[in-house]
């Protein structure tokens, strides 16, 4: 690119605004292209107790690959819990994995492009961003979560006390709660659920799965879906792309402004955390809502079969930063 050109697209990125209400910061660059068995490289697995209380037992790297349950290809990462083992009530949970980005990030663009996510009663996956210690303290963002296939996917925020969220903003999604506070409400907190049938659960995998975007910024932070073969995917996320601004993007499904919330200060440096955890306190807690079988403990315990479906199977995620 000339000098011209150069200049040409930094003065639109930084005067542009979006169509989500979010100023853009200016030009992104590649910083991070994770696939296939850079996962290993890029990520610590975390054999930690589940903070979320889940009939989970989080195993290190070793023990994952040893039982299958992270397999890498040279285009494909999977995660997945046991499907073959049945528990002693005693004993541990179900064997699975949770992993940590070894990178922190601040402002920066984040595209997940995914093919399939677990599935199956008593599930919990998520894909989400936070500071490592002191949680809350350093916020928390969810991209990708849900239980016990109950769609749609939502994306929430979780902070300390004095982050809310206007009432109206540009987002295509439905708020929920606008208070971002862990203690309220048993820490639901500042909540958008998405928009349509295809960006969670058995929908989202019979799709072939789709991209989740987020963009952080001491602005706004946006989440975007997007599914597979949709016409109007753009074609950066689509083809991995070199990223100038999201600016292109359109409405996010989900917009958090800092309008009433100053990112800067309750969003600290965050890691990527990728996670399948089985009951706990938001699967369990709304499991018998959920119209699966049984106690989801004893569902687990007893049920391997159940969770053949149980895995996510990344094509790639890739890391854009100013």
């Amino acid at each position: 690119m000339n000098v011209f050109a150069r200049l040409l697209c930094s003065l639109v990125a930084v005067a542009h605004v979006s169509a989500g209400g979010s100023t853009s910061i200016g030009l992104y660059h590649l910083t991070e292209k994770v696939v296939g068995r850079d996962f290993y490289s890029h990520f610590n697995w975390e054999a930690i107790e589940d903070p979320t209380h889940g009939r989970v037992n989080y195993v290190d790297q070793s023990t994952s690959i040893q039982q299958n349950l992270t397999q890498a290809t040279f285009h494909s990462f999977i995660l997945r819990a046991d499907d073959t083992t049945v528990l002693d009530p005693a004993g541990p949970g179900r064997n699975s994995v949770r992993i940590l980005s070894k990178r922190n990030y601040t402002t920066h663009v984040a595209v997940f492009d995914v093919r399939h996510m677990p599935q199956g009663c008593g599930t919990w996956p998520a894909i989400w961003e936070t500071q490592i210690t002191d949680w809350p303290t350093g916020g928390e963002i969810d991209i990708v979560e849900g239980v016990n296939d109950q769609s749609p996917n939502a994306a929430t925020l979780h902070t300390t006390e004095g982050c809310t969220m206007p009432e109206n903003r540009a987002e295509t999604g439905t708020a929920g709660q606008n208070d971002c506070n862990y203690l309220v409400d048993s820490n639901t907190g500042c909540t958008v659920s998405f928009p349509g049938g295809l960006n969670y659960g058995p929908n989202f995998n019979a799709n072939g799965g789709g991209w989740y975007a987020i963009e952080r910024t001491n602005e706004h932070i946006s989440v975007w879906f997007w599914p597979r073969n949709a016409w109007y995917v753009p074609l950066e996320v689509r083809l991995g792309s070199p990223l100038l601004t999201t600016s292109a993007w359109g409405v996010p499904a989900a917009y958090f402004p800092n309008t009433m919330c100053n990112i800067a200060k309750f969003f600290g440096v965050h890691h990527i955390v990728i996670n399948l955890t089985l009951c706990g306190d938001w699967a369990g807690g709304a499991y018998p809502e959920s119209g699966c079988p049984s106690t989801c403990v004893d569902y687990v315990n007893n049920n391997p079969a159940g969770f053949s479906g149980a895995y996510f199977d990344f094509a790639s995620i890739r890391v854009y930063e100013p």
